[in-house]
């Protein structure tokens, strides 16, 4: 996490409070017992007899893929390591056991079938969606080093002025528009931190507290939907879209915005809703004073300016004929050059969420160079299936992990999955908008997921103020996450309809 940055402390104590749970004693043993079922059931599928899987031709290759799937996916769900570590054995377990670059008497492709090329497997940690992952962490950092972060933050609240209702929706609306660009994580911690002193000012009888402390979660869940790089779900849907040797659907950073900020806009207005309904302001004004504001030198201009083209680039990235992916290393580029940012910021870039995702990618490329993926499409009927019973299931299951694992991991586990049988539907999907609704609702299920404190790092950040019960984040939650996989799904089906995407 950045260490510059506006409530730093929050981050520091939620990862403390999680290391020492991971450590305790009874914690341990559970991790052991599930760490060993782990390893049972992939060397039983490592070794099962090939016809045991019920796919024609299947040969050692694809089969150490299946096993190697069913690791990471155990793995992410048990959470027995973190997520990043699962990603790295599964690049390892790929490169040593299905590559050309592989152990010699395990990797003789007359024995196992056609391998791997270990370029490729390691190229998913340069795939061009981890640049853009990599450009949003550098834009973060540099508007956090700078102070950009706080005084955007206090200019754009300012015109809500000090009654009570209005600056809820204030704290909604800014939390959701800095989480589209910034972690939700680093946004609701910053955010958390200015409602602090304001606190202070509401009588603690009163339900106003509630209010405020959810709407960070609430807002930093929902905004993230709102960019590609806003959320990891949305950048790994980018990838299957606009995969050349896939889909192949081109799907431009501003073509993404022109249809998901409209939804996070009204799903933020609901939001603002629901909790005045549920949690009423008994103080009807409140002062704001939010500490803090912009280093005025070369180097914070330097970002704004930065800031404003880049953004204007991804929007244009049809006009100009650059795309997202090549727009996203420019404030590296300028950055560097500058001495906005040095050799030690790089240190803050979240490399454990780029590891996440680039093992996911890894999956991805597993299934599709071993031609596993063709051989499953040839052996189960998924042209049978209905798209209705894919599009309800993929966002249901996709939902109910979320909110209890990474939604980084869920979405890396069921993307590649999910394009294996979207592209054996073919035009059976057509009648639910397409591939993009499947896969872009995958995505928006993921960030509907917040009914837990465990759900998402900004819910257990605003459980850790002590001001909400987990039964009001339970009931807003859900509530705010029908509503807005409901939307979603809906603004999906009628954008693939009239084939704007």
């Amino acid at each position: 996490m950045f260490k510059n940055f506006n409530g730093i402390h929050l981050v520091d104590a939620y990862h403390k409070m999680r290391q020492e749970k991971k450590s305790h004693p009874s914690r341990v043993m559970k991790k052991t017992l599930e760490a060993v079922i782990v390893a049972v059931i992939t060397l039983i599928l490592w070794n099962l007899p090939s016809t045991a899987f019920g796919i024609e031709g299947l040969n050692v290759v694809q089969q150490r893929i299946i096993a190697i799937f069913a690791f990471a996916t155990l793995m992410w769900i048990m959470e027995v390591v973190p997520s990043w570590a699962t990603s790295v054995a599964i690049i390892g377990a790929m490169l040593l056991f299905c590559s050309d670059s592989g152990i010699k008497w395990m990797c003789d492709p007359e024995e196992v079938g056609e391998l791997l090329s270990y370029k490729s497997v390691m190229a998913c940690f340069a795939d061009p969606v981890i640049m853009l992952f990599i450009g949003g962490f550098i834009l973060a950092i540099a508007a956090t080093k700078t102070g950009l972060d706080a005084q955007l933050a206090k200019t754009l609240l300012k015109p809500f002025g000090t009654k009570s209702d209005n600056v809820l929706l204030g704290f909604l609306l800014i939390t959701g528009l800095f989480s589209m660009f910034v972690s939700n994580t680093a946004t609701a911690a910053m955010m958390l931190t200015f409602l602090t002193p304001v606190f202070k000012q509401l009588p603690p009888e009163g339900k106003g507290r509630i209010a405020l402390a959810l709407s960070i979660p609430i807002a930093a869940n929902l905004g993230g939907m709102g960019t590609p790089i806003g959320t990891p779900p949305n950048t790994i849907a980018l990838k299957y879209l606009n995969d050349p040797e896939g889909l192949n659907l081109g799907i431009g950073f501003g073509q993404w915005m022109l249809f998901m900020v409209p939804l996070v806009v009204v799903l933020l207005f609901l939001g603002w809703v629901l909790l005045r309904k549920f949690f009423p302001f008994s103080q009807k004004t409140i002062e704001l004073k939010i500490e803090g504001g912009m280093k005025r030198n070369k180097h914070t201009y330097i970002v704004i300016a930065t800031f404003f083209i880049t953004v204007l680039l991804w929007l244009l990235d049809t006009v100009t004929g650059i795309n997202s992916y090549t727009v996203a290393l420019i404030p590296f580029v300028v950055f560097a050059l500058t001495g906005v940012i040095t050799r030690k910021d790089l240190e803050e870039i979240n490399w454990s969420v780029i590891w996440m995702v680039a093992g996911g990618f890894a999956l991805g490329y597993g299934l599709n160079a071993s031609k596993l993926a063709e051989r499953a499409v040839e052996s189960i009927p998924f042209g049978d299936f209905s798209p209705i019973l894919i599009l309800v299931l993929s966002g249901l299951i996709c939902y109910a992990l979320s909110n209890f694992i990474s939604n980084s991991a869920t979405a890396a586990l069921l993307m590649p999955i999910l394009v294996v049988v979207c592209t054996a539907m073919g035009d059976k999907l057509d009648a639910i908008g397409g591939t993009s609704t499947v896969l872009i609702g995958v995505a928006v299920a993921a960030s509907s997921a917040m009914v837990l404190p465990i759900s998402t790092p900004p819910n257990a950040l605003a459980y850790a103020t002590n001001l909400v019960e987990q039964k009001d984040m339970a009931k807003m939650g859900l509530i705010i996450g029908i509503i807005s996989m409901l939307l979603g799904y809906a603004l999906l089906y009628f954008v693939g309809q009239a084939h704007l995407i």
